[in-house]
């Protein structure tokens, strides 16, 4: 196979540019926002309310948005989504100036940080599934897999230089800047994305009771055994493998190496699932990929809890690194497995179910993880949260036989014929 399949088609290429700009200013936004919220508060449940208060929204509204994203352009619903966390980023930075800080007590900041993040959720409940939906239309069905890989690492590449850029941001130029920063980038992805032609709408049910859309597709995704073992086992996963969420107090309680080592550990595991990515679009990953997830997720268990006893900050970060490596493996091999089993006209409710099951854990993971750090320590919840882990996968390799023999082979060499 072609691993530069996708590549040669100039509005992937465009959507690319637009995906890492958004991955980019959005995780480097919570991240800021990670550590001014803990410097505000020196308390670790601060930093999972921060996860809940985005989590919330984004489940609640998932399934609707999936079904506005079945009924609507793709390309325009993007550039909403878009304008969204542009408004909310500009938000954050006029909070963030510190003549404005300083007039404004400190809960009264807190809560104003909760709403925006809350108002982010929704934002995000939108923005998943209509890039999800929005590849489909922008490649042909036989390059799908390398697209989705491609995608992917895109979102990784995003995923760890937004972090990085963040941690040596805040040490360089200030919280208050970097924010401008993340507002530029989401600017620049506007910018981007009117370079996409608009797309046609596949979903032949125009108009169809939102109910009645709804139930269908949570019926398609639960009588689809592969969808469901892989969003089922990555929720888990991630649910309780959050370690991330606690990197500030590693970073300044127990490692103590401050905003630039922060960066560093919050970025470690996203070059290594990016490395992993780059790899899979010369080596895919779709025989045996049943298989393959299982021991990604279990791989993933083993490096947080190497993570969470380590007190040697080079150790933390390869550990870290490794995590990031085999998690790539898992999501390439989950957004694959929904490429290729996801009818067109019913991407955006497919895609809400997995943003409600696998994208919604991480901040669900993250409160898990502040909430089990203030009853029983750091070191202790995120070694629970490995373990967890590790028991997920067992149980999910014992009850599924039909998960572990599961093989995309066939369903390329399908879409390759419709072609």
């Amino acid at each position: 196979m072609d691993p530069y399949a996708a590549l040669r088609f100039k509005e992937f290429n465009v959507f690319l540019g637009v995906r890492f700009a958004m991955v980019f200013a959005w995780s480097m936004q919570f991240i800021v926002i990670e550590w001014q919220v803990y410097s505000l508060t020196k308390d670790p449940l601060s930093l999972g309310i921060i996860g809940l208060m985005e989590v919330i929204p984004a489940v609640a509204t998932a399934l609707f948005a999936g079904h506005v994203v079945d009924q609507k352009e793709k390309r325009n619903l993007l550039v909403k989504c878009i304008l969204g966390f542009s408004v909310l980023s500009l938000g954050l930075f006029i909070l963030s100036w510190p003549s404005m800080e300083n007039s404004i007590a400190t809960a009264t900041v807190l809560y104003i940080i909760y709403a925006l993040v809350f108002l982010g959720g929704i934002v995000r409940a939108f923005l998943g599934p209509t890039i999800f939906s929005l590849i489909a239309l922008i490649v042909p069905k036989k390059v799908y897999p390398n697209a989705a890989t491609w995608s992917t690492t895109t979102w990784q590449l995003g995923a760890v230089l937004g972090p990085a850029l963040a941690g040596f941001s805040i040490s360089w130029i200030g919280v208050h800047w970097s924010m401008c920063l993340i507002f530029a980038f989401s600017l620049i992805a506007l910018l981007m994305l009117l370079q996409i032609s608009r797309k046609p709408i596949l979903n032949p049910k125009i108009g169809e009771p939102v109910f009645q859309s709804l139930k269908e597709g949570l019926r398609f995704v639960f009588d689809n055994k592969a969808i469901l073992g892989a969003l089922t086992l990555d929720m888990i996963a991630v649910l309780f493998g959050g370690a991330v969420a606690l990197l500030p107090i590693f970073a300044q309680d127990i490692l103590h190496v401050g905003a630039e080592g922060f960066g560093i550990l919050r970025a470690a595991p996203a070059v290594g699932a990016a490395i992993t990515m780059l790899g899979s679009t010369r080596f895919p990953l779709h025989r045996n990929a049943g298989k393959k997830l299982l021991w990604a997720v279990f791989g993933f268990g083993l490096c947080i809890i190497v993570f969470g006893l380590s007190t040697y900050f080079w150790i933390s970060v390869i550990a870290l690194f490794l995590s990031g490596a085999v998690d790539g493996v898992s999501m390439i091999i989950r957004q694959t497995i929904l490429q290729l089993k996801t009818p067109d006209s019913m991407r955006g409710r497919v895609a809400s179910v997995n943003s409600m099951f696998v994208g919604s854990s991480n901040e669900l993971g993250a409160f898990e993880s502040g909430l089990t750090a203030k009853l029983m320590g750091t070191v202790t919840a995120v070694v629970f949260g490995g373990t967890m882990t590790l028991l997920t996968v067992g149980l999910t390799a014992f009850a599924s036989p039909t998960f572990r023999a599961l093989d995309l082979q066939k369903d390329i060499d399908e879409h390759e014929s419709q072609d």
